[in-house]
């Protein structure tokens, strides 16, 4: 029969403690989703007016390392071209937090033309299918290292184009660590 020791138990707490701060700091996904979108202006475009739109997006990052990001551009697409960008700036984000960006973005009013029967069936259904795209590159300090990443994200967003508010929508996202 064995003995028991305060070695052995030591070594086994100790064990524990390292795969509960391995499991807990495996890094996982953030997660988004566009809460709405705020008409800010329209702009002449001789012969067509673009729009600017605010798109308020929560943010959550679940991770257990505070995560610092680099500016970037997210893509909006409209039945396959491309619609208009929306800015995001570079920040941080505290470990298991959220919090809103609000992101401005510029609408081509001429996309939308190309597509003058879709969008006015859209607006007479009162649904319009948008699709969103963006790769953000950042790093999560662990401790006294920084590990580098990026997070491609994409977003099937079904908007009200009279009132603009959100129906539905469809948002995933896949991280890559860099490991150097």
């Amino acid at each position: 029969m064995a003995s028991w020791s305060w070695t052995s138990a030591a070594i086994g707490a100790a064990a524990a403690t390292a795969t509960a701060v391995i499991l807990a700091s495996k890094p996982r996904d953030p997660t988004f989703h566009l809460i709405s979108i705020s008409l800010t202006s329209l702009k002449l475009s001789l012969p067509l007016l673009d729009a600017e739109l605010t798109l308020t997006v929560h943010v959550t990052n679940p991770n257990a390392a505070p995560i610092h990001y680099s500016a970037t551009e997210l893509s909006i697409y409209y039945a396959g071209s491309l619609l208009g960008t929306a800015a995001v700036q570079p920040g941080s984000q505290p470990p298991r937090s959220w919090q809103l960006l609000h992101l401005p973005a510029r609408l081509s009013s001429l996309q939308l033309a190309h597509h003058g029967a879709r969008f006015l069936a859209d607006v007479a259904r009162r649904e319009m299918v948008l699709d969103a795209a963006v790769e953000i590159e950042g790093a999560a300090k662990v401790l006294w290292w920084d590990h580098r990443f990026r997070v491609h994200m994409e977003s099937h967003v079904t908007v009200d184009p009279v009132f603009l508010d959100v129906i539905d929508q469809e948002n995933s996202s896949a991280m890559e660590v860099f490991v150097t």
